[in-house]
């Protein structure tokens, strides 16, 4: 059975969240009524076919579980334009265009239309937004952009339903407005922690959950590409030491994963 197929027929339960990691920022998300929300999802290896003279190794060190015309899912959420977020190999491949939301910031957006996403399926976001779809909620939070190539990063507040509330910082540098997110008190969140090319540290991940203070902090974005890893057990010690409030939480690749209230 594919995994996309996996993800269709898994059961959540009631005030739960099922989260799928698929490497990088990208997951999908499956709320007890069913309805699916992916983020980031990059399913290609076009950061090596498109920048093969950038200098550094950009070439996939995650399988593709999911093929982009695989892909089926209610929403379809970007962070920021950077191409192992919005993807537009991943976009260009999708056969279910018809039936999905595109939501993102307008840089993004303007992915979407160029790969054939038509209007009315298109919302963009911001910091502050607030969307709901379905039975999800969607709450557009800050990101400070960690280069000039684009402007416009965001994270996201999901609330699931009746169930968990999630906080996603997407890439950010540090700063000390990512805190503000604590104010919507997410239950869990997903932070970078490569700390390369300005992302988050481990350690600067670490300071951020001890102020928002969810239950359960995940890591991302240390496993895609050999020349921006970094081993999450750090960002595990330094929860310890700068969290210790805060539970370590990681993810098998295409392995769900549930949280329950």
């Amino acid at each position: 059975m594919s995994v996309m197929s996996e993800i269709r027929g898994f059961a959540v339960p009631r005030s739960a969240v099922a989260i799928w990691w698929l490497g990088q920022n990208g997951f999908i998300f499956k709320t007890s009524a069913g309805t699916l929300l992916s983020t980031d999802l990059y399913l290609t290896d076009n950061c090596a076919c498109a920048l093969p003279d950038l200098g550094i190794d950009v070439r996939r060190q995650v399988p593709v579980y999911i093929a982009p015309e695989e892909l089926d899912v209610d929403c379809y959420v970007c962070t920021h334009n950077h191409a192992d977020h919005t993807d537009p190999a991943t976009i260009r491949g999708l056969r279910n265009k018809n039936t999905m939301q595109f939501i993102g910031p307008h840089p993004s957006c303007d992915v979407y239309r160029e790969e054939g996403v038509e209007s009315g399926r298109i919302v963009p976001a911001w910091p502050q937004c607030e969307l709901e779809f379905r039975d999800i909620h969607i709450r557009g939070t800050f990101a400070l952009p960690t280069d000039d190539t684009d402007l416009n990063h965001m994270g996201y507040v999901f609330t699931f339903g009746k169930g968990p509330r999630l906080y996603m910082t997407g890439d950010t540098d540090a700063s000390e407005l990512l805190a503000s997110a604590g104010k919507y008190s997410p239950d869990l969140a997903i932070t970078c922690i490569n700390g390369g090319f300005n992302n988050l540290s481990h350690f600067e991940a670490a300071e951020l959950m001890g102020k928002i203070k969810p239950k359960a902090a995940i890591p991302c974005h240390y496993d895609m590409f050999k020349d921006n890893a970094v081993d999450p057990k750090q960002f595990r010690a330094s929860l310890k030491l700068r969290a210790p409030g805060v539970g370590y939480q990681e993810l098998e690749h295409a392995k769900p994963w549930v949280f329950a209230l």
